[in-house]
């Protein structure tokens, strides 16, 4: 193994040289090769034997992965390479291509610089391609193209040179085209790909080689050569003369940003701080001397280490025995061990610096998505803003009750690695609450409690998470009264407009009311909220506000901390079906309260409060809205009938249908309530010749017709009345 140890050497003494280190992620859509591919390019720099790479999949290092076929975990490996007489690093995050994985998309996105995107030459450009690239341009990665399973279109589709070329520049055509619509301004005609230039290559994962322009100038093949390469099936010879990992890394080395580049243009992008502070400018400039900070993208769980943190270094170092804050966290941290990441295996070393990814023990505060810093008061990287949210629940309960204590704990670990997948343990009912991205991911988190974690759990079946919201504006203020009857609050809704919801959604508009309160106020007004509105605006509550309209009332101020906490409340359960709310804005435009500040506090004020908020939402024409999906399905044509009966027997729209050859696309969109076991249904139906794939597309007002069914549903389930309770019920 003496190259592998070599290299370990090289990564340790190029950790430094900013100028020779290039952060890198893959993506792709599903199935179209990452992970193969990601294994050749750690064999070719001598990090695993080149016979097994491709068939062992180092990255897909759990169990669960290699029997799905499919990449779970994003984990990170370093590998050194040489390009015009000089030696680079190069740190590379496997990314998942699913759609329940979006949210660990998004993380490795965060902390890389650029990305090779991955088309398959037989599919073209699909739909998660889209997403993914979306994904890359708002954390303002640089995306550059390969072309995969080249050898399929010669070897099944039998292609003749000139329609490979066709295909090919129509790839490129929608590949440009896809960074052009989403592309930030400053880089607008910058980043496209071209051949020529060589930010363009093409290939097999599978069989281990890929060209590109410049390589073929380089190696003296000509486009026909490799054609008769792969039509004789000599591509074993082919990956000598043309190996892949020699092609992509030269590609990443020369046309993806390097930290120094980089970090100029992305820090004032992911983060919201003074840029002129002593931070702001160690990160823009990637300084080892600087304070210290760190962007935690993964956790993963060790049986030996216990937490390891891995994540980007943006400035300072890091190093064994160091004390460090999580940001939002009270105590101090002791980082146990640094490691650099190399395939599976963690490699010791002193210290790791600004630009470079680690592998972190003892940051035990740290969950995905946390800021490691060596100042409590330092401002963190910006929430993480995730494409999808999670909408599929299932109750988790232990098979024997002497494992109650440990799956809670298990729970926990859980939703820290895994901040898609959310928690919530209820005290008084003693149902613990899981939810996830979509049917998939709830899976794989079940087998991994019974298998990683050891607790034998039973998972109800999969429910759906609705949310509340009204119709119209409630017709009268609500009045509200304390227990004690002597404050009264009087309560307006009415529906949030849309562009305002949207951008609460897309965390354009700091959460915390208080300690922005200008730039809420201000940002609110150039959405088109009326000015009286918007500097009354004192919570904010996922896409909920509450404002206060009222004018000159004596001890208001001080209640007002105790009307945010019922807003918040409210907002956590509706009146209807006590599902979180969405899209409500709530006006507090009269109150009435008592002159002894002993007879207003948190007993009268809260209640009075939330019955008011209730009360002027059962007023205000209630209604649940549910999660939808996009669903994207490929079919041949003769089997389009057994498609689309599938899909309208799921209150499924046909949004748009195309034709490509002899197979027809069809975009549709559809209740996530309606799509469970729609895997099984449409592979018996078209007998497995079909490809689909779904994306969460946010929510929809639920038909009338059969609010009341649900609501029902709903209720009985949580143990409640049947029927929500009338206005009179919060009136008195």
């Amino acid at each position: 193994m003496g190259k592998k140890e070599d290299n370990i050497k090289k990564a340790k003494n190029l950790m430094n040289k900013l100028d020779q280190i290039r952060n890198i992620g893959i993506a792709a859509h599903i199935d179209h090769g990452k992970t193969t591919l990601s294994d050749n390019l750690l064999a070719g720099c001598g990090m695993m034997s080149e016979e097994l790479a491709g068939k062992q999949l180092v990255l897909d290092y759990d169990e669960q992965e290699q029997a799905r076929g499919i990449t779970i975990n994003a984990a990170s490996a370093s590998m050194v390479h040489e390009f015009e007489g000089k030696e680079y690093l190069v740190n590379l995050l496997d990314t998942p291509g699913h759609v329940d994985f979006g949210g660990d998309v998004t993380r490795a996105m965060r902390a890389v610089d650029g990305a090779i995107v991955l088309v398959c030459a037989v599919e073209g450009a699909m739909p998660q391609t889209e997403t993914v690239v979306r994904q890359a341009l708002r954390e303002k990665v640089k995306p550059i193209l390969f072309i995969n399973k080249v050898d399929r279109l010669i070897n099944e589709l039998r292609v003749t040179p000139e329609e490979m070329q066709q295909r090919f520049i129509k790839i490129i055509a929608k590949f440009n085209e896809l960074i052009n619509k989403v592309v930030p301004e400053d880089f607008k005609g910058k980043w496209n790909v071209k051949v020529e230039d060589g930010s363009v290559a093409f290939g097999s994962a599978y069989y281990n080689w890929a060209i590109s322009a410049p390589y073929m100038q380089k190696s003296g093949l000509s486009f026909k050569d490799i054609y008769n390469y792969c039509n004789e099936n000599n591509q074993k010879e082919l990956a000598k003369k043309s190996p892949i990992h020699q092609v992509l890394l030269d590609m990443v080395v020369d046309h993806l940003p390097s930290p120094k580049v980089a970090q100029k243009y992305r820090i004032p992008h992911i983060w919201r701080g003074d840029e002129a502070s002593k931070l702001g400018k160690s990160m823009a400039e990637v300084k080892e001397s600087g304070p210290l900070a760190l962007m935690i993208t993964k956790i993963i769980m060790d049986p030996h280490a216990g937490e390891v943190a891995v994540g980007r270094m943006y400035s300072g170092k890091i190093e064994r025995g160091q004390e460090c804050y999580v940001i939002g966290m009270p105590r101090m941290n002791r980082v146990q061990q640094v490691n650099l990441m190399v395939g599976g295996d963690r490699i010791p070393v002193e210290y790791v610096s600004a630009g470079n990814i680690v592998a972190a023990t003892g940051i035990r505060d740290a969950m995905a998505g946390s800021t490691v810093t060596d100042d409590p008061d330092a401002e963190p990287f910006e929430r993480i803003v995730h494409v999808s949210e999670p909408v599929v629940t299932v109750a988790v309960e232990a098979k024997n009750m002497k494992d109650l204590p440990k799956l809670i704990e298990v729970l926990r670990i859980v939703s820290k690695a895994d901040p898609s997948i959310q928690v919530d343990i209820n005290q008084e009912t003693g149902e613990n609450l899981m939810s996830g991205m979509g049917e998939l991911h709830l899976e794989i988190t079940e087998y991994r409690i019974k298998n990683e974690h050891g607790v034998d759990i039973v998972c109800s079946e999969p429910i759906v998470v609705y949310r509340e919201s009204v119709s119209k504006s409630s017709p009268y203020k609500f009045e509200g009264k304390s227990p004690n009857k002597h404050n009264r609050f009087y309560i307006e809704v009415e529906p949030l407009p849309d562009n305002i919801a949207k951008a609460l959604y897309n965390n354009e508009v700091p959460e915390n009311a208080k300690k922005y309160k200008n730039e809420v106020v201000k940002i609110l007004q150039e959405l088109g909220m009326p000015k009286d509105v918007a500097k009354g605006v004192f919570g904010i509550h996922g896409q909920n506000i509450m404002t206060d309209v009222t004018k000159g009332i004596q001890h208001l101020f001080e209640t007002r901390e105790l009307i945010k906490e019922a807003f918040d409340e409210v907002m956590k359960s509706g009146p209807t079906a006590n599902e979180p709310c969405q899209g409500l804005l709530i006006k507090l435009v009269d109150a009435k309260l008592h002159e002894d500040a002993i007879h207003r506090g948190p007993a009268q004020v809260i209640p009075a409060s939330r019955n008011a908020i209730y009360g002027a939402m059962t007023i205000a024409d209630p209604i649940l809205l549910e999660p939808m999906q996009k669903v994207f399905i490929s079919t041949p044509q003769e089997l389009m009938g057994d498609a689309s009966r599938e899909l309208n027997q799921r209150r499924a729209e046909v949004r748009d249908m195309t034709t490509e050859g002899d197979s027809v696309n069809i975009d549709a969109k559809a209740p996530v309530a309606e799509m469970f076991g729609f895997a099984s249904a449409i592979r018996s139906a078209t007998g497995g010749r079909v490809l689909w794939n779904t994306e969460n597309m946010g929510f929809e007002p639920l038909p009338r017709q059969l609010q009341t069914q649900i609501v029902k549903q709903i209720r009985e389930r949580k143990g409640l009345k049947p029927e929500p309770y009338p206005p009179e019920y919060y009136m008195d």
